[in-house]
């Protein structure tokens, strides 16, 4: 018989959040009980100038504390970069790598976001790696094919349940209020297990697979239902204590 896998919900503030955004966190850290906290992994991702200050913050099990992104390298000439070293050494237990935002921005492709993965790795991060499809290509019929070939890019050979997270997040639905319907989400989580389970095995089948995209307390319990759903990648969502405690509470 298999372990159910605990899910997660992790809040990423992107480039938002300065000190005063501790008033936000330890409201957060007052609303989490000892029973959601058994039932759920909760994270923050704030801006890197904020990691270390928030993780002194965070004690116990109640919260980890992630980063946004990190370079492949473990040091050397990248002026304004982070190493996923330097991350751990913040404070941080975890990454975000190949969120759509870095994809389009910066042109980060799935070999790059695989280098990145490893080094998360390699400083005892666990990498949270970041797929999903644009409005084109959905309306394409594409969007499965997209995903898988992301995944087939993106996770290196190596990943396990412990090493990695995948979240899905359409990029059509990120930040615009918009979501795909409960159907669609499950059609793409199974999707999404199913070539996990194919190349990794059990390790696969155990991987925390989150929805991201325009999560809010209104929906995300209809989503977090969703079968193979294991929690959710949370961007606007989780900038204010009440919002995100409400969505933690599709756990409660």
């Amino acid at each position: 018989m298999s372990t159910p896998i605990k899910p997660m919900v992790a809040g990423n503030w992107k480039m938002n959040g300065l000190k005063a955004g501790q008033a936000e966190l330890h409201k957060m850290l007052a609303g989490i009980s000892d029973d959601l906290a058994d039932c759920v992994d909760v994270m923050i991702c704030p801006p890197a100038t904020l990691i270390a200050s928030f993780s002194e913050k965070v004690t116990g099990n109640v919260m980890a504390i992630g980063a946004q992104d990190c370079h492949a390298a473990a040091s050397g000439a990248h002026t304004g970069d982070l190493s996923a070293g330097m991350i751990a050494d913040a404070g941080a237990k975890a990454v975000i790598v190949g969120h759509s935002e870095r994809r389009t921005d910066h042109g980060e492709t799935d070999a790059d976001v695989n280098a990145k993965a490893q080094a998360a790795w390699s400083a005892g991060l666990v990498a949270i790696i970041c797929v999903g499809e644009t409005e084109a290509e959905r309306k394409a019929g594409e969007a499965v094919a997209v995903v898988e070939r992301q995944l087939a890019g993106s996770v290196p050979d190596g990943a396990t349940a412990q090493n990695t997270v995948i979240a899905y997040e359409p990029v059509w639905a990120i930040g615009t209020g918009l979501t795909p319907t409960a159907g669609d989400v499950a059609e793409m989580h199974e999707a999404m297990r199913v070539d996990l389970a194919k190349r990794l095995g059990a390790e696969g089948s155990a991987m925390r697979l989150l929805y991201g995209g325009s999560v809010k307390p209104g929906n995300a319990a209809e989503l977090m239902a969703v079968d193979n759903v294991d929690g959710a990648l949370v961007g606007g969502g989780s900038l204010k204590a009440d919002d995100f405690l409400g969505i933690l509470a599709a756990y409660q």
